[in-house]
């Protein structure tokens, strides 16, 4: 069977992101300061956003110090320098991506494997000291 129906192609949003990440990945070559660039888009966000994603890096940057930070694909990210660069973990804004949450996600070269099963992304509603506890306990595992 055929597929008869054109795609629109990217839409503004996708090609927006795909700008965001040649940029980010220029400046990285160029040695940018990643905790400004990462502050910059913080200040970006609306507050409550902004507010939780201030948090999130500071919960970062206490736990695992040896995280470098940059952006990725516009947002707040994490990576490990031993590990190519590779992201470990990474803080999505509600209002960026159209979802009624901001959400805390890790990568792959993050070490939380338990079984053969286990979760990646946590939705956050509030942030919070049991919230801030379990992510913490979740950061250090990533990076052990």
């Amino acid at each position: 069977m055929a597929l008869t129906t054109k795609s629109a192609g990217f839409s503004a949003d996708e090609k927006k992101a795909m700008r965001d990440r040649a940029s980010e990945l220029k400046a990285q070559a160029s040695g940018s300061d990643g905790e400004a660039d990462i502050l910059a888009k913080i200040d970006e966000m609306p507050d409550e956003d902004g507010a939780m994603a201030t948090s999130f890096h500071q919960l970062v940057r206490s736990v695992a110090p040896d995280l470098v930070p940059r952006t990725w694909y516009g947002m707040p990210a994490y990576a490990t320098p031993g590990r190519d660069g590779k992201v470990v973990c990474f803080f999505q804004s509600a209002a960026k991506m159209k979802t009624r949450y901001n959400s805390i996600g890790f990568s792959d070269t993050a070490r939380l494997d338990e079984g053969s099963m286990w979760s990646t992304s946590f939705a956050l509603l509030t942030w919070n000291a049991s919230n801030e506890k379990r992510l913490r306990a979740i950061v250090k595992k990533a990076v052990a």
